[in-house]
Parts: structure tokens; sequence; C-alpha cells
């Protein structure tokens, strides 16, 4: 990658990256709704991240992103050259919306557009973020009941047989339930964590099926990060835009997670959402149900349908074509070109929101967005 993609990248990260107790300074890194206005300052004027490091332009002006946070921000090279040899000891990769390895769909002018996180912390075959199928995304309660458990793990075991992924949140519950059941059928996971990315790469539960290709962890926090509800939130939204499809197992009417994160995608439109069937109308899914999702067909069905939501879906478990991408190899850190993640250049990227796909055109290395 060119010296101006380096650039670009070492901007991105010193403006939004956490870098913990490596950072004495008292000033936070930008928000993700802050970057993606900065960002799309920087578009409208053909600039580039890597321009700030120059000095900040008079023009830009606001409020709560001033001069001197954002020179503060850029002055933390030092921190953060520690804290990527932390997370490349830990096998941990780091990437920006300007990566071409940045999941496309995260970036889709229809779904979030700019509000896609700034960095992604990563673990395991980053490849399934960027696959040729869809992906499924399972959510559900913490606290389902066992008969749910069950039928979640079943429903992860189908996806993985007709050749899907699952996207789900790596929580106890739904979430652990859909993935373990697709992992142990050979399937592919991409689980999107709202804290701890750290401790889970280095879960016993998890170390194997990372190691065999099946499994990428992501998270938008940095990878120590304590559990807050703010970060779990958003999470739920990027388990939606990436996956082709979402399935609700359970849901608590006005309240939890689940519950706002399935109505935001309703309201948004991202993705058709499809509800395990329950027969008390007061029940969260029957309340989703009438507000525009559709209830999941009993017995067989094919997964690809799902997709579509404009007919009922198909009966019978003729398989899709599994299209699994290849093998990541190398280092945990390496490109397929062989260049350290975290530390390579990269294009700016966000231009992919009004294109619908991953830095394919000059425009799209102006801003990092």
């Amino acid at each position: 990658m060119s010296m101006d993609q380096n650039a670009n990248r070492e901007a991105i990260m010193l403006l939004t990256a956490g870098l913990g107790s490596l950072d004495k300074r008292e000033v936070k890194p930008l928000t993700t709704r802050e970057y993606g206005r900065l960002a799309r300052w920087l578009i409208d004027r053909e600039m580039q991240p890597s321009e700030l490091m120059q000095g900040i332009p008079s023009g830009w002006q606001d409020k709560k992103i001033t001069h001197s946070r954002l020179e503060t921000l850029l002055d933390r090279g030092l921190a953060l050259g520690m804290a990527i040899d932390e997370w490349e000891r830990a096998g941990l990769w780091v990437l920006t919306r300007a990566d071409k390895e940045y999941p496309r769909r995260l970036k889709k002018k229809k779904l979030l557009r700019d509000q896609g996180p700034p960095i992604l912390y990563g673990c395991g075959n980053r490849r399934l973020l960027n696959q040729g199928l869809p992906s499924i995304a399972v959510v559900g309660s913490r606290n389902a009941s066992e008969e749910d458990l069950e039928f979640t793990q079943d429903l992860g075991k189908r996806v993985a047989d007709q050749g899907y992924t699952v996207v789900s949140g790596g929580a106890r519950g739904v979430d652990q339930s859909a993935m373990f059941g697709a992992l142990e059928h050979e399937g592919t996971v991409i689980g999107v964590l709202a804290n701890n990315l750290l401790r889970a790469a280095v879960s016993s539960d998890y170390r194997g099926h990372i190691e065999s290709d099946n499994l990428v962890l992501v998270s938008h926090t940095p990878p120590e990060a304590r559990f807050r509800v703010w970060n779990a939130m958003a999470r739920n939204d990027y388990i939606y835009c990436l996956a082709g499809a979402a399935v609700a197992i359970c849901s608590t009417p006005n309240k939890g997670g689940t519950w706002a994160g399935a109505v935001k995608n309703l309201d948004k439109g991202w993705v058709p959402l499809w509800l395990k069937r329950n027969t008390d109308p007061k029940s969260g899914n029957s309340h989703l149900q009438r507000k525009g999702g559709h209830w999941l067909p009993e017995g067989a069905f094919r997964v690809d349908t799902l997709l579509n939501p404009v007919k009922e879906p198909s009966h019978g478990d003729e398989p899709a074509k599994p299209v699994r991408p290849a093998p990541q190899g190398g280092h945990a850190l390496e490109s397929s070109e062989g260049n350290v993640a975290v530390k390579s250049g990269l294009g700016s990227g966000i231009d992919a929101g009004r294109q619908g796909d991953a830095g394919s055109s000059s425009t799209a290395s102006l801003s990092g967005g």
C-alpha cells in the first residue's frame, strides 16, 4: 500500500481507537457518529484524514470536536504503537473503514452508510466478513427457555448445513446456541461482540474454531473493553447489517436489546425479520409480527428463501451451494498480500457508503469514513 494510504490508516486509528491505560490523556477518542461527521466534511472538501496530521483546517468548526481535541488525539502515536504491539501478540487484528477487508455491508448506502464503526477489532478468519452468500443473523434473549435454546441450536445447524454463515452476538443464551449449533457442524460464524474481545479470543470455547478458520470475532470496542449498554445496542445494529436476513427467537415487548434491535431493523428496513412462532398474542414476537416481521415456517425450509420476504419460504432442506472463504493463512495479523493489517495503509473507503461497495473509486480514498 502507498505511503498516503498508510498515513490515512494511522490518522483514522489515532482519532478513534481506544488505547486504555496506554493513553494518559483525558481526551476521548471520536465516537462513530463524531467520526462520521468529520469524515463527511473531509469528503465534501476532497480531503483525506492524513491531511489533518499536518494541521487542522481553520474551516473546521464543531463544538464537540474542537481543534484542541483533534490535535491531542493525533499526537498519540507512541501509545498507538504500543497498543498495536499488544494486540498483535494476542493474535488480534484491526480493520478501519478504509480497508478493503472491512465489511462491505457496513458501508452500504441503504444500511449504515458513514455510521459504521470506523474501526473493527477482530480475531479469526476475516474473509468471512465479505463472503459470497449472505449471512443469517440470529438474535434473542440471554434467558431463553430450554425449548428456545434447542430450537436455536437446530437452526444454527440448518443454516450451516445449507452453506450459510450465522451472525450473532456471542452472549450466553440464544447467541451462543446459534453460534455453536453452526460451529459444531463445521459451519461458519461471525460473532459480533460488545465487549471483552481479548478474553473471547483466547477462550477454549472459541480457540479451536478460530484455528480452523470457521469463526471470526469482531468488536467495535477496544479488546479490553467492559460491558456497556450503549455498546451492546450499537452491536445489535452491526449484527443486522452484516446479515441478509435475521431470525428473532424470543423477545420481551418494549424491553431489552433484542426488542430494541428488532424494532430498529423493522423501522430502518435493513433486512427481513423472521420470528419463531409464539401463540401468545402478548409475546414480544407476536408484537414484532404485527409491526412487520414474518413468522418463521414450521418444519423444514430452505434458508435462502428467508432472504426474500415476499413469498413464504419453500419447504425441503435442499441446500444452497456452499461458498466458504479460503483460509486467510499466515499470521493472524496478515492480509492476503502479507501486510500487517494494523500497520498497513489504506484509502479512506467512506465513499463506499455512496456507492454500496468497498474502496472502489478514486473518491473512496478521500476520507476513511
